[in-house]
Formats: structure tokens, sequence, C-alpha cells
């Protein structure tokens, strides 16, 4: 029978009752299991749990909240927080912030469950050891003072437990599937553990003395250039790859890492690195079917809308008025559609670097003026006072045109969208010595500043206040065009006085002028 103390909350009774059957056929007997975050956190006062699961999307309180007030109950319990694949970056930001042991995508393998939860009770366990052996060492401190004359065989008595106390973190270390390496601030390799060994492919002394960053690279940053982030708190990077120097086999791994006593000057990190191989596989695999059926759906809306515009004209006889409005509605309601279709496409093709930009000179002026006309009865019907401010109207700009064109149809969409009736937005374009920099401000209900680093994230839906109702895509893949081309794209707001989206792309500005190129 599985030992161990599992409290699971979750507000959905289908979830709870589901990790019943299934704790049960693992024989985990002491499970227990609640709907109210509140009701779970009373028990947890009075029980000390050996692993906690939490949902992420409660209504009393969310589950980074959730599992924050556990932290400050029990430090050392197992934490593994459910979320859809939507919320993967909060579930990295719960990573960094209350110590998050897993989180696991809905819906789950159960096998890999059932792992993750022993791990997660051996974990919380060898910590609780852990911690014992460190209060028996300041007990030992005390013993030793008190019992100076004595001091020969308090000491050896006390040493042997840390030599067993060291056995079984040796042991750890060096049986521990992840590897796990010891940096100073430079970034130089100190130890190793073998795991980390068997990644990069060389034996421990061919690796220590070593900067980090000839073992492990990314696209956006080095190793080496990240350290200063870690204080308090874990770093934890993604999208980083192994290369080892004798296969010259490529892994992707993700990484963490932490400070080695914060109260020391001198700085060293531990760092434990995850082979992701298979998770990119899967993940690869489940949006490469996203976006075949995608694909797949286009064929047949098309086909729709093209039949319910031939009703509409007419082509199999007069339709009376209650008709007209039927199919109107059918065939917005499969525009829609095929417009989210469309964006999950371009989606895809950013995140699978499938898309490659098509870099012409336009000029940036008379292409804001084009959408500018088409957003304008949108404006007026609103009657809300739409205008552009441009100094250079003659600015020409190397970028992906038709790319660019999305993305301030998107900010310029969103602006009218949410601006209320007699408002004001305006559309801003400066030149900045070859930089263009783009903005578009409005006098909207404004965003609130906790809510503001989440706007750019793939489908979310706005803020807690309900800014946006849509798919929550038009802001992502805003972000991802805007980066492509080496730009930054941000947003500044304030509560009832209205927000500003800006992005900057840099070296794009060419030095000659000229006219209209549409």
């Amino acid at each position: 029978m599985n030992t161990g103390k599992i409290v699971v909350v979750d507000d959905e009774k289908i979830v709870t009752s589901a990790f019943s059957t299934l704790l049960k056929v693992e024989e985990f007997s002491d499970a227990h299991f609640f709907n109210n975050p509140l009701e779970a956190l009373e028990f947890i006062k009075e029980n000390t749990p050996d692993l906690v699961i939490s949902d992420f999307l409660m209504p009393e309180m969310n589950g980074l909240e959730f599992l924050l007030e556990v932290k400050k109950i029990h430090p050392e319990v197992s934490k593994i927080l459910l979320t859809g694949y939507a919320d993967k970056e909060n579930a990295i930001r719960a990573i960094n912030e209350i110590g998050l042991y897993r989180y696991i995508e809905k819906p789950w393998n159960n096998d890999d469950l059932i792992i993750n939860i022993k791990n997660g009770i051996e974990r919380s366990y060898l910590l609780s050891q852990l911690r014992q052996k460190i209060s028996e060492l300041e007990v030992a401190k005390k013993e030793l003072e008190k019992y100076s004359h004595n001091l020969e065989q308090i000491v050896e008595e006390r040493t042997n437990d840390l030599k067993q106390t060291n056995a079984k973190l040796t042991g750890i270390v060096n049986y521990c599937a992840d590897g796990i390496v010891i940096l100073d601030q430079n970034g130089v390799i100190e130890q190793v553990n073998p795991a980390c060994e068997n990644l990069i492919g060389l034996v421990n002394e061919k690796i220590v003395k070593t900067s980090i960053d000839e073992f492990l690279f990314s696209k956006k940053s080095f190793i080496s250039k990240e350290l200063y982030r870690v204080e308090e708190n874990e770093l934890f990077l993604r999208d980083f790859y192994i290369k080892n120097p004798l296969s010259n086999n490529i892994t992707p791994v993700e990484i963490s890492f932490a400070r080695i006593n914060p109260e020391d000057d001198f700085k060293r990190f531990v760092g434990v690195i995850r082979d992701v191989t298979e998770q990119k596989k899967a993940d690869r695999l489940r949006d490469d079917f996203i976006a075949t059926l995608t694909h797949d759906l286009r064929t047949p809306l098309l086909a729709a809308i093209q039949t319910l515009k031939f009703f509409l004209e007419g082509a199999v006889g007069e339709l009376d008025d209650k008709q007209k409005l039927l199919l109107s509605t059918m065939q917005k309601s499969n525009e829609d559609l095929l417009g989210l279709v469309n964006a999950l496409l371009e989606v895809y093709k950013y995140d699978a670097e499938k898309l490659t930009l098509n870099k012409t000179d336009f000029n940036i002026y008379e292409l804001t003026k084009q959408v500018y006309d088409e957003l304008k009865p949108l404006a007026t019907n609103k009657k809300i006072n739409f205008e552009i401010t441009c100094e250079d109207k003659n600015v020409q700009i190397n970028a992906d045109r038709s790319e660019l064109r999305r993305v301030i149809c998107n900010l310029c969409g969103n602006a009218i969208n949410y601006t209320p009736e007699e408002g004001k937005v305006v559309v801003t374009i400066k030149n900045q010595t070859n930089d263009l920099i783009f903005s578009v401000s409005d006098t909207g209900c404004g965003i609130p500043q906790e809510d503001i680093p989440n706007m750019f994230q793939r489908f979310s839906q706005g803020t807690s206040k309900k800014r946006s109702a849509g798919t929550g895509l038009g802001l992502y893949l805003s972000r991802q065009i805007v980066e492509s081309h080496g730009g930054k794209i941000w947003l500044e707001s304030s509560l009832n006085k209205g927000s500003e989206f800006s992005f900057i792309l840099t070296d794009v500005v060419s030095d000659k002028a000229v006219g209209a190129n549409i």
C-alpha cells in the first residue's frame, strides 16, 4: 500500500472524482479531496500533507494564490499545479515564485501522473529528513558548547551523523536522473554529477574549470549572462540546448538555478538540467496535429461561406427578411470561425519557425493610412476621434509589409473596440535614428498593472476586468511578428485613463524617401 498524505483541490467535482478513483486503484489510502481551496487550507492548517495537487483556475482563489498559502504553512511540502496548455507560462512563473515541484497539463497521462505523485511524496520525505538533520546539527552545536570537556567524543559522534547525512545527499546527487552542475559567479563549472556528464558526453575532469556557455547555448542568451538574476528565488530557463562534443548531438533542456548560501559574499550556484527531448516531441506532435486539423477545416468552411453567399444573392430564389437574417447570421459565424482557424495557423507557423519573412521597402505612412481608411467607419460609428500623427509621411522601411499590416490592424482595431463613444484613438509614427517607433493610444478603460505582463501571452483573454472577449491570439501574434523582425512590443496603461501599445523596429528606416508603394 502506498503511503503519504495527499490533498487534491479542484473546483470541478468530476476531476476530484477521477483522482479519487485513480488513487484508490494505486492503493493510496490517505488521500483527501476538496472542491473549495479555502476548505482545503483549513484542513492543511490542522494536518501536514506530503503532497498537494491544485487546479490553476478556481473561483475562490487561483492555484498560484492557494499554493502560496500552502507554502507559508508547510514550506517543504511538494506542490503540483494542474494547468491547461494556455496557462503554461503561469506554471513556469509558479516554479520561480513558490517553488512548484511540477506542473502537469490537462489532460494528463495517468502513468506519468502516478510517477510524479510518488516522486513528490518521496521529495517531501527527503526534504523533511534533511530539515530534521539540520535541526539535529543545531542541537549538536549547542551540545558542543555545553560539553566542551568531552569535545572529542561529541565531535566524533556528530561527525558520524554528518557523514551519514553527506552520504545520503551524495547518493541523491549521484543517482539523480537530472543533471546537476555547480557554478561560480562567473559561470565557470566547479562540479557536475554523473547524469550531467552523460548529457555533455565528457567526464568530470574534462568539464570542470570550463565556462558553462561552452556546453549549453540558446538563441537568445548565455547562461553566464543570466546568473545575475539568481538571488533569493530560483531562475528557470527554457529553450536551451546541450551539445555533445563527441557525437555532436543536440539535446533540448530546461534548467533551474538557485544560489548556494545567499548570505555568502562569493556567489555560487547549483543548476538542475532536465532533458526535455520527449516533451519537445510530444509538444511538436500536438502542434502538428492542431495545425493539420485547422488547415483541413478551411476547405469546408470556405465552401459553407460560399454556399450561404449564393443563397443570400438569390441564386435559388428570393428570400424573405427572416430567412436573410438567419443565413446572414450563419455566414458571419462561419467567417468568424474561419478567422480563428487562420489565426491558429499563423501562430503555429511562428511557433514552429516555419514562416519566412518577405521583407521589402515600403512607405509606412501609406500602409498605416490604408488601415486607417478601412477602420475609420468603425470609429465614426462610435463618434471616436481617430487620427494619425506622423512628422515625415515619406518614411520608408524595410520589413514584411503584410505581416506588419496585421500588427497595425490589430492594435488599431483593439483601440477602437475598447474605447467608449466620443473617445479618442491616436496613431503615432516616429523615425528615430533609423529606428521606427509606432504607437497606438486610446482613452479606454485601461488595464491593471498586474495584468500587463499577461497581455502578450498566447490565448490570454485580456485582464481580470475582461477587457478582451476575443481568442487571445491577436496580441500574441503581434508580439511574434515584431520579435521576428528583431523588435520589441510593450504596453503602458492606467486604469480609467487609457492604454498605449507601442513597438520599435531597429535599423529598418531607409535613408531615402519614397512615395506611395501599395
